[in-house]
């Protein structure tokens, strides 16, 4: 058993070294993809570690992290609620569910909705507004399956439907994500691997009645008609992450992680989480983009998270994570999460 999880832990991590070496030079192409959405960090707790807890990332919160994280839950099911301040007055909301099913794996649901406030109509015509508001729909659907294929490999795939929506435009498209945890790894006790390749689907492309213009063509015999306006499609931001982890008494973990963008510059993360008696954690974590020169705007984030016991309820977590960002206010993220 521990030889055949072996060979396919060793089969989809080729697939995943292949795959990232297939990505461009993603600081070329640098905001030209479609759904940055899907980029959009959740999760207290990994966010006070600057992202870089994908070896170690667990239950609800790894869905967006790295999927293989899921079944190393605490609860046999449980539910998970975030919101976090983001930039330009923009609010990120995270729900997810989800259960452990003994020998089948792991399920779990989760959507993401950008809140955008209300945003004044303009035209061509009325270009200071005409008086009248609209709030874009922007969010994703994900579906999550998750296994341990030993004490020591995990191994979770999602699949995201991505919904972009403006007055009567509109955008729509699948993605696909893998990841790989590894624990102990080449036998030493608290070092931990993780992979994850994120976000591999169709383009994206507008359309809708909203993308429609009434014209006439010059010295024609017919009168005006309407004519669409085609858009250009985009690919999604795909990324792929490697990261290693080490615990130290499980007191202490520091986390690290390399991810390579198909559509930004490449990064490298930092993190650190103390743990007091299983039920104070203090975390801190940093995000470096080297290649950027000025132009990445995160960088240092800290947080701090509480683990509860409230009876029937196993898993009661509050977590906190203040991260910095250039040019716009800090990013404030509340996480609530409760296992059964």
């Amino acid at each position: 058993m521990l030889r055949h999880s072996f060979r396919i832990s060793t089969i989809l991590l080729a697939l995943v070294f292949a795959s990232a070496s297939a990505f461009a030079d993603g600081q070329d192409r640098a905001g030209t993809a479609a759904a940055p959405e899907l980029l959009i960090p959740v999760g207290a707790r990994d966010m006070a570690l600057g992202g870089a807890s994908i070896a170690t990332t667990s239950g609800l919160e790894a869905l967006h992290w790295n999927p293989a994280g899921l079944p190393k839950s605490e609860s046999n099911a449980g539910i998970l609620f975030s919101t976090m301040s983001y930039l330009a007055d923009t609010r990120i909301n995270y729900l997810a569910t989800g259960a452990n099913f003994k020998s089948f794996g792991s399920l779990a649901l989760n959507i993401k909705a950008l809140d955008f406030g209300q945003i004044p109509v303009t035209t061509e015509v009325n270009p200071d507004g005409t008086g009248a508001t609209f709030s874009p729909t922007f969010f994703t659907l994900g579906l999550t399956f998750a296994r341990e294929l030993t004490d020591r490999i995990a191994v979770g795939f999602t699949s995201h439907y991505i919904v972009n929506r403006i007055q009567r435009v509109e955008a729509t498209a699948a993605s696909f994500s893998a990841g790989l945890q590894y624990a102990n790894l080449g036998g030493v006790a608290g070092l931990d691997l993780g992979v994850a390749l994120k976000h591999i689907g169709t383009r994206m492309q507008f359309g809708g009645s909203g993308l429609l213009r009434r014209g006439q063509i010059n010295e024609a015999r017919r009168g005006p008609s309407d004519y669409n306006i085609e858009a250009s499609s985009a690919d999604l931001p795909s990324t792929f992450e490697f990261g290693l982890s080490y615990r130290y008494m499980d007191a202490l973990n520091l986390s690290s992680v390399f991810r390579h963008n198909n559509f930004a510059y490449d990064q490298y993360r930092l993190g650190a989480e103390y743990m007091l008696a299983d039920f104070f954690a203090l975390r801190a974590g940093f995000d470096y983009a080297p290649n950027s020169a000025d132009d990445y705007i995160y960088g240092t984030s800290f947080g701090f998270g509480l683990n509860l016991d409230a009876g029937t309820i196993k898993d009661l977590r509050v977590d906190y994570a203040y991260t910095t960002v250039e040019y716009f206010d800090a990013l404030n993220t509340f996480t609530f999460q409760f296992g059964f």
